[in-house]
């Protein structure tokens, strides 16, 4: 025998926790008399998707991931080496439910930075919170701060979100100040939320990177405990589309030359 419904269970239905969640404090105030009207699980759907969307505008924005080619267009061709097969298990995330770090080592212009903003673009669109900074821009925003009040404040942004993308450590050298700014970003974050960092240095040659820096095997051994290290090697890509565009160019002059050459027979 099924248990007869009560006015209790009715007040703390579905459709009433669907509402509660959303903070529609009107409606819930006249629950009893509107809780039957037939446009309420309309209204709710509409509240709830419309709610979906500007979190995943804000999550995208406060990535600042700007623009970058999709992982579907990423040419595995041409890294001489890579792990296709880390790199596809890493898109499933589970680091991120470790909070496990990720680190691309490799050449410049083999695609470090494209897979970490494919994977940080993912991130968000599957809900998480994500951000993205070069390491210069972080490291100096960071010195550039000047009160210790500011400076906490500046740190929550880089430590609080779910994932956060370091890019291109090595590609500049840093004092001593940075290096610790960056020990201190890596050591709040570890085995609390995913870091990724992109670097064309091997960590044997991170003291070239932060010379005089006391803290860069204890900054090495934070980032790569849990970590997945992915290695790329190969030519720049960059350096393959220039050359690439430039033939193009090249053949489209003389396209154009040999069009205005049997224009200029036509006339004659």
């Amino acid at each position: 025998m099924s248990k007869k419904t009560s006015a209790a269970d009715l007040w703390d239905g579905p459709l009433r926790q669907r509402a509660q969640r959303l903070g529609l404090y009107g409606l819930l105030a006249r629950w009893a008399e509107l809780e039957n009207e037939p446009w309420v699980p309309r209204l709710l759907d509409i509240e709830e998707e419309e709610r979906k969307r500007r979190s995943l505008e804000r999550r995208v924005r406060n990535a600042r991931l700007g623009r970058f080619k999709p992982a579907a267009d990423f040419d595995w061709s041409w890294p001489k080496d890579v792990d296709k097969d880390l790199v596809d298990e890493l898109f499933t995330f589970a680091f991120l439910e470790e909070a496990a770090n990720v680190v691309f080592i490799g050449p410049n212009g083999t695609g470090k930075t494209t897979l970490a903003q494919n994977l940080a673009h993912e991130a968000v669109l599957r809900g998480h919170t994500a951000r993205f900074a070069t390491a210069s821009e972080m490291l100096n925003d960071l010195a550039a701060q000047e009160s210790a009040s500011a400076l906490a404040r500046r740190f929550r942004t880089y430590c609080h979100p779910a994932l956060l993308v370091i890019d291109e450590v090595g590609y500049l050298s840093y004092d001593t100040r940075h290096a610790d700014l960056l020990f201190e970003i890596v050591s709040r974050r570890a085995q609390q939320r995913s870091t990724i960092v992109t670097t064309n240095k091997p960590f044997s040659e991170w003291n070239q990177v932060f010379p005089s820096a006391s803290c860069i095997v204890a900054l090495i051994d934070r980032l790569v405990h849990r970590a997945e290290i992915v290695r790329l090697d190969g030519d720049s890509y960059r350096v393959k589309e220039a050359k690439e565009r430039e033939t193009r160019r090249a053949d489209e002059r003389k396209r154009r030359a040999r069009s205005r050459g049997t224009r200029a027979t036509d006339r004659t």
